[in-house]
């Protein structure tokens, strides 16, 4: 029975010693010799911590089994600024503001990188413990209970503390909306909003735990996310023959699902293999976008959509003086770069021109700076309104359009060195989408609401009005179902009011 016996404390203590002996970790070479790191066990476990270690000796960190008058980094998981300071009051260190406190996400981040990332506020333990008491939160409870379900009610700047969770959403998102699965694509878009929206770092499962729009599947992904630094679905998703297929086809302009399908079904797999297929009959639409692809997959800068905006609004206002041209979208929204770039026009006096588009379109034409153009007319029926469908389109008037935009010459030496080499002139222009919509001036407030975004944004938007102050909100009106009656509004503001909602500015509807 002696074989059976546990063994003592003492011989524990040796295996553990063993185990975390410094000397293991010198057959990994120290690349970041300056960053000393410990990793304390508390709530986390000896598996997991050594685990972790060694990641890190792999990576090339410098990772002390003890805490010592070396140590620069301390990483905590699950551990709270004031839970951690206690902790060091008990290994007796009178001085704790030598070391960097550190949530969990610093170290992974790290281990993403493979080198040494900022210790950005967002890691640290202390200020993240003030951010959250600055922004009213007291603890996960208060989070879970405060968050809405819907975007609209949540203000979701640029800055987003949860990217490596949003961006393995929005793969996910995406390939169910090739595979034309709305329910799950829709799953993993709300979460993605969610998420955004968060004022601090998902680093545990207790982070989320309350909160609406976490189904399983995101529950799992995250999960795997938090131990793994990645996820395994994922990577399938983005190693998968179809997926890789139809993000190449829908990148082109004019291209869906649909066409994408059909193509797959035909067994062409890349663009290049498309372009090849002398037998397909492709729309207008589509040639245009094939014969500028590479202008058209490029993203817009803030500074080429400013450049657009001043020809836009010169072009609109010699035919229309009072018209008011407006930049929507990503853009007024604050991003910097988008793909393409959206303007609204309205006319607030009486004056209206229905050909106005055919105008712009005619004298660009002229000028050489229209490259593709296709007008689609008003559908708009007074008797129709307002749509019931989430995400049903607008009946305005629209131009989707491919501008010249010329941008700097090189300098005229290379110029002339090209052209004795033989070779062709350097181009000077990129070819821009743009996409131009008319609407009444009654309509342009809640045209301006629809065409901002996000995407996710508005979707959440109708769906509020809709389930829980008994209206239909579309690009054209506000209706009333108890009252029978639309909603007039001079501005968005106006608009949230008669929905109850607390105004949110365009660059906080990043959801």
């Amino acid at each position: 029975m002696d074989r059976f016996k546990a063994p003592n404390a003492n011989s524990l203590r040796k295996r553990q010693k063993l185990l975390y002996s410094p000397k293991l970790s010198c057959s990994y070479e120290i690349k970041f010799g300056s960053f000393v790191i410990f990793i304390m066990e508390r709530k986390m476990g000896m598996t997991r911590r050594t685990f972790l270690m060694e990641l890190g000796r792999r990576k090339g960190f410098r990772v002390e089994s003890e805490l010592s008058d070396s140590v620069t980094h301390i990483v905590a998981e699950n551990n709270s600024y004031l839970e951690v300071l206690d902790w060091l009051k008990g290994q007796a260190v009178a001085d704790s503001s030598r070391f960097e406190l550190l949530d969990i996400s610093w170290f992974t981040a790290c281990m993403e990188a493979g080198r040494p990332v900022d210790s950005e506020m967002k890691y640290r333990l202390m200020v993240r413990q003030l951010q959250c008491e600055y922004s009213g939160i007291q603890n996960e409870s208060f989070i879970a209970t405060k968050v809405s379900q819907y975007s609209c009610q949540r203000k979701t700047t640029l800055n987003n503390y949860n990217k490596k969770f949003t961006d393995a959403f929005e793969v996910m998102a995406e390939n169910y909306e090739f595979k034309e699965n709305e329910i799950f694509c829709l799953e993993f878009l709300r979460a993605s909003s969610l998420l955004k929206s968060l004022p601090f770092s998902v680093t545990r499962m207790k982070d989320i735990q309350g909160l609406p729009c976490v189904g399983d599947q995101v529950r799992d992904l995250i999960e795997e996310i938090i131990e793994e630094g990645e996820s395994s679905k994922v990577k399938e998703v983005l190693n998968d023959e179809r997926y890789k297929a139809f993000k190449q086809f829908t990148s082109v302009f004019g291209v869906g699902v649909k066409t994408s399908e059909k193509w797959y079904r035909m067994g062409l797999r890349t663009v290049e293999e498309v372009k090849a297929d002398k037998t397909l009959k492709l729309s207008k639409m589509q040639k245009a976008g094939f014969l500028y692809y590479e202008d058209l997959v490029s993203c817009v800068s803030k500074a080429e959509a400013d450049a657009v905006s001043l020809i836009v609004k010169n072009t609109v206002c010699s035919f229309l003086p009072d018209a008011l041209v407006t930049i929507t979208g990503g853009f007024r929204r604050g991003k910097n770069i988008g793909h393409d770039i959206d303007f609204l026009i309205t006319n607030p006096g009486p004056r209206e021109d229905d050909e106005l588009l055919h105008k712009v379109t005619d004298l660009w034409k002229k000028q050489g700076l229209l490259l593709y153009c296709d007008i689609i007319e008003s559908t708009f029926v007074k008797e129709q309104l307002p749509s019931r469908q989430v995400d049903a389109m607008d009946h305005f008037q629209k131009c989707f359009a491919i501008l010249k935009l010329y941008q700097p010459r090189v300098d005229n030496s290379t110029c002339t060195m090209s052209k004795k080499l033989g070779m062709a002139e350097v181009k000077d222009w990129k070819a821009i989408r743009v996409d131009l919509v008319i609407t009444p001036f009654e309509q342009y407030p809640y045209a301006l609401l629809g065409w901002t975004g996000s995407r996710q944004f508005g979707r959440d938007l109708r769906r509020y009005a809709a389930h829980e102050r008994k209206m239909i909100l579309d690009n054209h009106g506000l209706y009333d179902r108890r009252k029978r009656i639309f909603l007039k509004a001079g501005s968005e503001e106006e608009i949230f009011a008669h929905l109850g909602l607390d105004y949110v500015e365009p660059w906080e509807r990043n959801a």
